[in-house]
């Protein structure tokens, strides 16, 4: 339960996919945010890390649905991802997935909400990924996991082969947005009539980073009881912080924007999944690249417990004279 979770645990796992997506590269995120020395820096902060490895899947057979790419692969590996998320979540850790594109979104979530039932999710990103296989333009599925996710859109959906196992139980009251910018007329229909909490640029900039943050817990946990769940599109950043992305919108969220927004999270101590994506070393040159996977590494790492003020002193510390240090 909830309230029995060791906040020093952390699982990692690790999701080469990007078949939710055209442009190849996004898969592999997961391995160079490791290798930039993300275990480290993680275990820097006093953290139990555990990886529990890359989630590896069978392509469901034949999963033809108009207007959705790879259903599939889709359908294949966000079942096995959720199933891992739940095991973690079993295990006492919080859980950390490293993406790939955000139609992971679709196990991460399932399985965080099947191990915990009562959660609420933040989605920090530029668009809203609420199409459905008729109003997208691509059939790009990571344009549509929040609509597949949402007990209230359900009834806009065909059936759709491969993904049985995924029933929308999180209603679409349980998801607040920060950072959007780019987002489809039909999104915006969405969002206006079912009273979505959606925070786009023009809200941070009138209101600052703080309060938003603040206003999305309230709508979507106004208690203060339920399990927190981060979904993090590094393409949230403006592409001057993170250009090495396959969807970059200009005039994004600032890294310090960014970082303060998992920071006022992670102090509710209540924060139990965190998603960083679409990460795409194949994008930009090599500064482009080792910007975007800082900035990933900043984010997760302020999700996870690292303060801009400094570490605290352990206990037992505190009462030393300042010449032991000397």
């Amino acid at each position: 339960m909830l309230g029995t979770r060791n906040y020093s645990k952390v699982g990692i796992i690790g999701v080469p996919f990007e078949k939710g997506q055209p442009k190849e590269g996004v898969a592999l995120g997961p391995k160079v945010i490791r290798e930039a020395g993300l275990i480290k820096e993680l275990e820097v902060l006093g953290l139990d890390v555990l990886d529990y490895g890359d989630i590896k899947y069978v392509p469901e057979g034949r999963c033809d649905v108009n207007n959705m790419s790879h259903l599939g692969d889709v359908a294949a590996c966000t079942n096995r991802l959720s199933e891992q998320v739940q095991q973690v979540l079993k295990d006492g850790r919080r859980v950390l997935t490293l993406g790939g594109d955000h139609s992971l979104g679709i196990g991460t979530i399932d399985g965080h909400v099947k191990a915990m039932q009562d959660v609420a999710v933040i989605w920090v990103d530029a668009h809203a990924d609420l199409n459905t296989n008729k109003t997208s333009e691509s059939g790009n599925v990571h344009g549509m996991p929040v609509a597949l996710l949402t007990s209230e859109l359900s009834d806009y959906w065909p059936h759709l082969p491969g993904m049985d196992w995924q029933q929308p139980m999180l209603s679409i009251r349980n998801v607040a947005y920060v950072g959007l910018r780019s987002v489809d007329r039909y999104e915006r229909l969405v969002i206006e009539k079912f009273g979505i909490t959606a925070y786009g640029m023009e809200d941070v900039e009138r209101y600052g980073i703080h309060d938003i943050i603040s206003m999305a817990i309230d709508k979507i946990d106004p208690d203060g009881v339920k399990s927190l769940h981060v979904s993090f599109d590094i393409d949230s950043l403006d592409p001057l912080e993170a250009p090495s992305t396959g969807t970059p919108v200009r005039g994004g969220l600032s890294l310090r924007e960014a970082i303060h927004i998992m920071e006022e999270v992670h102090r509710t101590h209540r924060l139990n999944a965190i998603d960083l994506v679409e990460v795409n070393p194949r994008i930009g040159n090599e500064r482009d690249i080792k910007l975007t996977i800082e900035a990933a590494i900043y984010i997760i790492q302020a999700a996870l417990g690292y303060t801009r003020r400094g570490l605290k002193v352990p206990k037992g510390i505190t009462d030393m004279p300042l010449q032991t240090f000397k």
